[in-house]
């Protein structure tokens, strides 16, 4: 069992764990994720870690309360301990000088994509960070953000912050202002979807950190398959990270559904407390 050292409240519904995981601290680099459960029966989740420190022998989780098993762990306190946590899984982001990197970036995809952030930024690129939402309420570490990125561009959708529109419209923005090497782009897959039509057209390289569905997160259940180039490839063991350009995201859309009415039967029966909000 993995003991939270601290717990803070991005918004009602998305929550940053900081978890005792020495070894997986000592391991992890930039884009591998873990698998979480709560309790003996729970179901398993996949989290990207979000970052770690090793020294402390810790690991940082940003978790989005959508469903039963992610309301079950968003519960747990400081003190607490998670049932199993296993990882580092999947296989690290590559990372190396291209130029300039647009990383865009969706709700809760922005945790995961912190340390891919940094590790660009060490490698010597010109990073321009996108930070996409709802609303204001729902950008989370924008201030982490700036410390690694040389400019950081926020868009919403109601334009309460920064500028209105989409995460693809600040993109575009991006791209009539300069030449851009290559674009990493984690968040909703229909995001992701629209990002990776976008840079199609304009021949920039664009790298997708699928977030489907998984049981074991070791490519023995198949669930997590996805269509890339035409080839079967399973999103815990050959990614998370694949070509955008060549992922069938429609078929990833539809397997992401399959499950959905079950989710909501189960929702009705599972009491979700919103936390106060006078408290982040």
């Amino acid at each position: 069992m993995n003991k939270i050292i601290s717990k803070e409240y991005f918004s009602k519904s998305v929550v940053k764990f900081e978890v005792e995981a020495p070894l997986i601290a000592k391991a992890r680099k930039a884009g591998h994720f873990v698998i979480v459960r709560v309790g003996r029966r729970g179901e398993r989740i996949p989290l990207t870690i979000a970052d770690a420190n090793p020294q402390k022998g810790t690991i940082t989780l940003v978790v989005q309360q959508t469903g039963v098993s992610s309301a079950k762990l968003c519960a747990l306190n400081e003190g607490d301990r998670i049932t199993d946590l296993v990882g580092p899984l999947g296989k690290a982001t590559h990372i190396e000088y291209v130029g300039t990197v647009v990383c865009a970036c969706g709700g809760v995809g922005t945790a995961p994509m912190l340390p891919i952030v940094a590790a660009l930024k060490a490698a010597g690129n010109s990073v321009i960070t996108v930070l996409a939402a709802r609303t204001k309420q729902l950008i989370i570490l924008e201030e982490q953000m700036r410390l690694h990125s040389d400019e950081v561009v926020v868009m919403t959708d109601d334009g309460s912050y920064g500028h209105r529109g989409l995460v693809t419209d600040g993109i575009e923005m991006l791209i009539r202002r300069a030449k851009i090497d290559l674009c990493v782009t984690i968040g909703p897959a229909v995001m992701m979807k629209f990002v990776s039509l976008l840079t199609k057209q304009h021949h920039i390289p664009t790298i997708a950190s699928l977030n489907t569905i998984m049981v074991d997160g070791t490519g023995m259940c198949g669930a997590c398959r996805v269509s890339v180039g035409g080839q079967t490839k399973f999103v815990c063991v050959d990614g998370p990270e694949f070509d955008a350009h060549e992922v069938d995201f429609d078929e990833m859309l539809m397997r992401l559904g399959g499950y959905r009415q079950l989710e909501q039967d189960a929702m009705m029966k599972y009491p979700i407390v919103e936390h106060n909000e006078g408290s982040y």
